[in-house]
């Protein structure tokens, strides 16, 4: 049985990747010219409605791979055309993700303890550790830092390319938005308030006398967790799974990218890549920013938000 599905194109912003030749090989892979075809960004992103089923997917995207490589442009089909693709909840991640750092390894950086945490990170997120195990040792060696020195932190942080657009886009045509993070309440609040997250949720590193207590509050936010605060948005908004997006980089978003309609491996290490593609309901950017989950979702970048309506 075959099903509507859209192949997606895209690239990095400005960077001119997606050339009239690299459309064409696409089209001489897919056997013609289907209705649809059309650019979302010239240069930048493009699409074209298919009918398969979706067993066949990642196959046919794997023989336009080859047929565009070497070219930097990533390759998804997606399942959906117009106006279903357009999802109502977004959950994202936050470290490497929605910002550009990974802010325990940042406060280890306060601590002199950067290159111990970052390897237990490291390990965690390449699906090494038990994420919940590897956030209490790692909390643990923050005791006694003084609370206030976490402001150097969120004064450091830099947003990946693409999130508010996303993120203003996104409410500007209704959609639910969340930041579910492995990480920490101290930092995700303020982020998703800037960003303008309509809800935030993260775990709670204990303070106290104004330092880190080196705890983490239970029940501690993992790879489940993360899993089952998108199922409960999905229950409370009361909408059908599809119409979800999931957006992670690490093994600890596996489970969330499973449970959403559209599940998003951004910039991402392999064990999350690899599970995005072998999915049904997977994506993967490697080259794009974060605008690039429009694209997959058939905006246009004349459609695009910049800053959120007042």
């Amino acid at each position: 049985m075959h099903d509507p599905h859209a192949l997606v194109l895209t690239a990095a912003p400005g960077s001119a990747a997606i050339t009239d030749a690299i459309t064409q090989a696409a089209l001489g892979v897919l056997g013609g010219d289907p209705e649809g075809a059309r650019w979302l960004s010239p240069g930048e992103a493009w699409e074209a409605c298919i009918d398969l089923a979706t067993e066949e997917a990642a196959g046919l995207r794997d023989a336009i791979e080859t047929a565009i490589a070497p070219a930097l442009v990533d390759v998804n089909i997606v399942q959906g055309t117009g106006a279903a693709r357009r999802k109502r909840l977004l959950v994202a991640d936050m470290e490497s993700t929605i910002i550009e750092q990974e802010l325990i390894d940042e406060i280890a950086d306060l601590m002199g303890r950067r290159k111990e945490v970052a390897a237990i990170t490291a390990a965690t997120m390449r699906g090494e550790l038990d994420f919940e195990g590897s956030l209490v040792r790692r909390a643990a060696l923050f005791a006694g830092l003084e609370a206030h020195r976490l402001e150097e932190i969120l004064r450091r942080v830099t947003l990946m390319p693409g999130a508010e657009t996303l993120i203003a886009t996104m409410r500007a045509h209704g959609a639910w938005t969340a930041l579910v993070s492995g990480g920490f309440t101290v930092f995700a609040e303020r982020i998703a308030a800037s960003v303008g997250f309509h809800a935030v949720h993260a775990n709670v590193l204990e303070i106290a006398g104004g330092q880190l207590a080196g705890l983490v509050r239970e029940p501690i936010l993992g790879p489940q967790g993360k899993s089952d605060a998108l199922q409960k948005l999905i229950d409370e908004g009361g909408i059908d799974p599809s119409q979800a997006l999931a957006v992670g980089d690490g093994a600890n978003d596996a489970a969330m990218l499973a449970t959403a309609g559209l599940g998003v491996a951004f910039r991402a290490k392999p064990l999350l890549i690899a599970q995005a593609r072998a999915s049904a309901n997977g994506a993967s950017i490697a080259h794009g920013d974060l605008t690039a989950l429009l694209y997959l979702q058939g905006y246009s970048r004349d459609e695009f938000a910049t800053r959120l309506s007042s």
